[in-house]
């Protein structure tokens, strides 16, 4: 028993002694490494904190900028240990780093691909800025005004006051309109006349009643087109043009056109026909109902 005991303690000294020779022999080397640590993160911190400043004026997006700078932090921060490793001798540990690094990256890129996906988008939309808050959008089915964007979703008020979080994915990804970029839209409404009356009269008046809305913009590019020969009426389109987003609401807008259409057609006798079926019995289709119950009483049927 005192012999194990001795030939342990012996072990336990020999491999101390070793480490502390080792660590001797190395300690320079050791101090280096650390400073070039030290100086590596203090480095990280001071580029990070000039990067966020900056990224802020050009991103817009003081959470976009933090995530960029952020990850050059950590890049930096990554490459001192690296290299204090490497001065320390401990070259195999820093190859066993980066495969683990990218093995782990690998996993955590299919475990959170949709939050990935929507990360990066958020990232590209904060470069690229196809849009900022305040303005008004469709992206997909959702239409209303950016509220906030995150880098994980974009947060749109629509028209019914409800607040809607639509991942970035789905901004970026499918078709975007910004209503706001030019600050106008045209206005399109569609209206009917009878077959009776004049096109170009109906076309006439209503330019000019539109024109005499107050907010309608860019008048001479106000115009009427003839759209379809409908089942009842020939359909017209009523083009105009106002300022968006503006103190004079699309849907205002709208409704104040489709009254002044209403009330200018009705004022010069312009028919907005109703639909209307006519039926033909003969086998040409020309002659009318009366003719054949005419015909039929003449039989005595």
């Amino acid at each position: 028993m005192t012999l194990t005991l001795e030939k342990f303690w012996s072990l336990i000294d020999e491999k101390l002694s070793y480490w502390l020779e080792i660590t001797v022999k190395n300690l320079p080397n050791i101090v280096i490494a650390i400073l070039m640590l030290v100086v590596f993160l203090l480095l990280a911190k001071w580029i990070s904190q000039w990067l966020t400043s900056l990224f802020q004026r050009i991103f817009e997006s003081s959470q976009v900028a933090g995530l960029v700078a952020g990850m050059i932090r950590i890049f930096i921060a990554a490459v001192g240990v690296f290299f204090a490793l490497d001065i320390m001798g401990l070259s195999k540990a820093v190859a066993s780093l980066l495969a683990g690094a990218g093995i782990i990256g690998l996993a955590i890129g299919f475990a959170f691909k949709d939050m990935t996906e929507n990360l990066i988008a958020g990232v590209v939309m904060g470069i690229r800025k196809p849009f900022r808050v305040g303005d008004v959008i469709q992206a997909g089915d959702t239409f209303g005004t950016v509220k906030q964007i995150n880098l994980r979703n974009t947060l749109i008020k629509n028209l019914y006051g409800q607040l809607t979080y639509v991942p970035n994915k789905v901004v970026f990804v499918n078709e975007l309109i910004n209503f706001s970029t030019n600050h106008i839209r045209r206005v399109e409404v569609p209206v009917g006349i009878s077959y009776a009356d004049d096109i170009e009269t109906a076309r006439s008046v209503l330019i000019d009643a539109i024109n005499d809305i107050k907010g309608v913009i860019k008048q001479d590019e106000t115009d009427v087109f003839a759209h379809e020969f409908a089942d009842s009426s020939i359909n017209l389109l009523v083009w105009f043009w106002i300022k968006y987003p503006d103190e004079l609401h699309f849907v205002q807008m709208r409704h104040k056109a489709i009254v002044v259409i209403h009330k200018t057609l009705e004022q010069n006798n312009i028919l907005i026909p109703f639909p209307i079926r006519t039926l033909d019995f003969d086998s040409q289709g020309v002659t009318p109902l009366q003719s054949l119950q005419i015909k039929s009483a003449d039989r005595g049927e």
